[in-house]
């Protein structure tokens, strides 16, 4: 599967971007409540106290050497606990050039979608004031309009649940500059994706979805988005370097780290994110630890209480679960329960930032982590620090669980090709689903795999069925689980809730779609390459080509669709491949060379009718050498291969919204 799917980034040169909710009182739940029961902890280990001295000996034998091996310039590091902060420190440096260390006071980051916590805390603040109803159709608090699907409205819960059914929105959720930067109603009304889940059901992170949740907060609210935060989080808990505000306030600006690819390389500039509630907070982590022991603590920060106790607790109760015993979604937050303790966080990702926000409220513990470069890639940094501290502090050794008798014939029914939830649909980059799917593997040993799954060794986990259609990873905590979907057909479950993997339907199924795509490819570019070598020897052997005017046009348009599907192809993908080096570029600034290019591709695709017809004469006209029957033969049919892999994934839709 790795090997397929490089073969075709270097063929499409395509890309995948990565990285990257009552009057009286709270609303009765209607989605299930229970949480995932996590097994007692393990006993077999004494862990160390976490200490302020300890924390500090751990992190310092860890962090400067992971920055160094993942060529990351800064980062830092914040535990909370009992409702104090028990360990902050920045690691690297905030400014490479200039040499400034991150400090946990005084650097700011940005958390990404982290972000998102607050805008469902705003959310969660109006409902307990009976100004938002978790159950009602989101249309009623908007000025626009949202299409039923299947004749179901979207309501809050499905959004802070992930589960409204919109595909993947990536168009100007960046943008190059602040003078690019849209009102959030703006942004919402142009860039509304389609619907391609019934609400409820199929969970798919969506910042639109997010975005659409805080433009609910400012119209109800009658405040501006900022200007709601600022009031009535962010200043009741004395975040005074915390703001969603851009360009930054110009008091902060002197303290925004810079982010990096790598450390190695030069600073980017700024980012800018267009969809406001969604991710475009800067803080720092002495400020954003204020906000955790708040949600620890229920809602109250020292004097203050930014959230009823009831309220809170609404908030981090399981409301949509794929599988019982997997990881579920919460209010905004996700579970990730692990080491025998449940634990409930939000990770973060701009292009050049990345985060981790954990808290574990039995112990009363919160962490959190930030990188301000996006590393060299080949792991996670953050999950390895993180995993090492639950290991350290929170010792854990799974429970022996005997396969179900069914396990070989569970794991050979699971193997085959699956596609993220999370999307883009029915838009130009849906092809990006291609690249982005994944293969389960059955492997001799009884185990299965995931193509994409791979260990802090860069190998492929391996995972065992523990019971009916749920996998353990041997040697490790992780899981996978199995269920059907209304057809009948597979869906994994990972305890990343916020997205599921469901089986590639056969049109889409890489395994038919990239060898029409890399033959089609190669044969068009061999057609192009060989043709004046054919006639350089022809000129050299002194052989006329013997054909009529007419057969010298038709031979001509069918050689020259192979030229158009082939420019439009590279131009197609060059173009995303820069965007996704500045996804600032990925707006409507594009569209008329996006435009451009697609006439080159209708083009190409018209251009199938003269290669067919070509094809035809070839066997039809006599004298015709059979070589030269089979080459016509060939070009038409990867010209139908084309226009039917254009067609599929949507390359020439009318629309240029993705």
């Amino acid at each position: 599967m790795r090997q397929t799917r490089s073969a075709a980034i270097v063929v499409l040169l395509a890309l995948l971007l990565g990285s990257v909710a009552w009057a009286q009182g709270p609303a009765t739940p209607k989605p299930p409540q229970k949480e995932a029961p996590p097994a007692a902890p393990s006993a077999a280990k004494t862990p160390p106290e976490m200490t302020a001295a300890d924390l500090e000996a751990f992190l310092d034998g860890a962090m400067p050497l992971q920055l160094r091996r993942e060529d990351i310039a800064g980062a830092v590091v914040l535990v909370v606990k009992d409702g104090q902060v028990l360990f902050a420190k920045g690691y690297g440096f905030a400014d490479v050039a200039k040499r400034t260390p991150v400090t946990p006071d005084s650097t700011l980051f940005r958390p990404g979608s982290i972000s998102k916590l607050f805008t469902w805390t705003a959310v969660m603040q109006l409902v307990e004031q009976g100004k938002l109803d978790l159950d009602k159709d989101v249309n009623g608090y908007l000025d626009f309009t949202i299409p039923p699907r299947d004749g179901k409205p979207i309501t809050l819960r499905n959004i802070m649940t992930h589960t409204p059914g919109f595909e993947e929105v990536i168009q100007e959720l960046f943008v190059g500059k602040a003078s690019d930067l849209k009102p959030i109603d703006r942004y919402l009304k142009e860039h509304l994706p389609a619907r391609i889940f019934p609400p409820g059901e199929v969970p798919a992170y969506s910042n639109y979805a997010t975005a659409l949740a805080g433009y609910i907060v400012q119209r109800v609210s009658g405040q501006p988005f900022d200007d709601y935060l600022e009031q009535h989080i962010l200043q009741p808990l004395g975040m005074e370097r915390t703001t969603f505000r851009q360009p930054l306030p110009k008091a902060l600006e002197p303290l925004m780290s810079q982010g990096y690819a790598l450390g190695s390389q030069p600073a980017k500039t700024f980012e800018f994110v267009e969809a406001v509630p969604a991710g475009s907070s800067s803080l720092t982590a002495t400020d954003i630890a204020r906000f955790m022991i708040a949600h620890l603590q229920d809602g109250r920060y020292g004097d203050v209480q930014i959230l009823r106790p009831e309220t809170a607790r609404l908030m981090h109760t399981r409301q949509f679960e794929n599988v019982p015993e997997m990881n579920g979604m919460c209010l905004g937050f996700y579970e990730e329960s692990r080491n025998g303790h449940r634990i409930l966080g939000h990770g973060g990702d701009t292009q050049w930032f990345h985060s981790d926000l954990h808290l574990i409220p039995e112990a009363g513990v919160g962490f959190f982590i930030s990188y301000n470069s996006a590393g060299k890639g080949e792991i996670s940094p953050r999950s390895a620090v993180w995993r090492a501290f639950l290991d350290r502090y929170f010792p854990y050794e799974p429970p022996q669980a005997k396969p179900p008798a069914t396990a070989s014939q569970d794991g050979q029914s699971v193997a085959g090709r699956y596609t993220v939830s999370r999307r883009l649909e029915t838009n130009i980059l849906s092809v990006s689903a291609l690249l982005g799917e994944t293969t389960v593997t059955y492997n001799p040993d009884g185990t299965i795999s995931s193509s994409d799954l791979k260990d802090m060794n860069g190998q492929l986990k391996r995972y065992r069925e523990i019971a009916p259609m749920v996998f353990r990873q041997e040697h490790g905590q992780d899981r996978l689980a199995f269920k059907r979907d209304a057809a009948g057909r597979w869906v994994m479950v990972f305890d990343f809730p916020i997205a599921v993997f469901q089986r590639t339907p056969w049109n889409r199924d890489g395994r038919l779609n990239l060898p029409v795509i890399i033959v089609s490819l190669a044969v068009f570019l061999l057609t192009l390459l060989l043709w004046p070598v054919a006639a350089l020897l022809r000129r050299h052997y002194g052989r006329k080509l013997e054909l009529t005017p007419s057969q010298k046009r038709w031979r001509l348009l069918a050689r020259l669709a192979c030229a158009l599907n082939l420019s439009f192809v590279i131009a197609f993908a060059v173009t995303f491949v820069m965007a996704s080096k500045d996804i600032g570029l990925l707006s409507s600034r594009m569209d008329l060379w996006l435009r451009i290019v697609q006439i080159v591709g209708w083009l190409g695709v018209l251009g199938t009718l003269p290669a067919l017809y070509q094809a035809v004469r070839s066997w039809t006209e006599p004298g015709r050498w059979l070589w030269a029957r089979l080459g016509d033969t060939l070009i038409a049919l990867c010209c139908v291969g084309f226009a039917w892999f254009v067609c599929t994934w949507h390359l020439l839709h009318w629309s240029l919204k993705y």
